[in-house]
């Protein structure tokens, strides 16, 4: 109940506000569960994806949105609560994947869509980093739920790092690939090699669908590496 009030609360303004333009919708299943694999550039990324959608998708959250202190804290740890967000304490990747599993496997079971992001966190700089097996993979094998790639366009410049006011000018885009089928490899979600190239695969149809530069790094390693840089200036 309280999705669809969001739905309408938030999802229709942001629709009429910045616009958004999609491509191949049609790829979303009308009924039963699927895995929604999503390149991941701005905050807005669980906002604008679910406004577009009829169905509901489920993403997992990094913990401190559900734990922050304030006002503003509480207000956005009920928001994220109200929707069906899950918390993931992201400390341990190991940890990360586990949870991501084990939230995944219990919507995917319900029927419903599961929303992931497998670089693991933004992108620093607009390209598309290495995505991490843990989550995305173990759950695709062990559900057998179909993955269906989706590429953000342009979110990141709607409210840039820093800025308070979103750019209404900017009008962002979201492209849904083709769901893939990795029932071949079902019952092998222990072979690391199994998880690689399947997560791989996953990250090359997001490379074409969002057109980004691919870098065979994880996204967390280049934030250490922008960072020690603007240390070192």
């Amino acid at each position: 109940m309280f999705y669809g009030a969001m739905k309408i609360v938030i999802g229709h303004p942001i629709k009429a506000a910045f616009r958004p333009w999609v491509e191949g919708l049609e790829n979303i299943p009308k009924e039963g569960p699927a895995i929604l694999a999503s390149n991941h550039l701005s905050f807005s990324d669980s906002f604008f994806l679910p406004a577009v959608l009829d169905r509901k998708v489920t993403f997992i959250a990094k913990a401190e949105y559900f734990t922050s202190p304030g006002i503003k804290g509480k207000l956005t740890a009920a928001f994220f609560k109200g929707v069906g967000q899950l918390p993931v304490d992201r400390s341990g990747a190991r940890g990360a994947g586990q949870a991501a599993v084990k939230d995944g496997l219990a919507v995917l079971e319900r029927g419903e869509l599961f929303g992931i992001y497998p670089e693991g966190t933004r992108s620093p700089d607009g390209r598309l980093y290495r995505g991490k097996p843990g989550g995305l993979a173990r759950v695709a094998l062990a559900s057998g739920a179909p993955v269906i790639p989706v590429a953000m366009i342009d979110t990141e410049k709607v409210q840039p790092v820093g800025q308070v006011m979103p750019k209404f000018s900017v009008r962002p885009g979201i492209r849904i690939g083709r769901p893939l089928d990795f029932s071949r490899y079902h019952g092998m979600e222990s072979d690391r090699f199994i998880l690689r190239s399947v997560t791989d695969e996953v990250m090359y149809e997001i490379m074409k669908l969002s057109g980004q530069e691919y870098v065979d790094i994880y996204a967390t390693a280049a934030k250490r590496q922008i960072a020690e840089a603007a240390e070192r200036a």
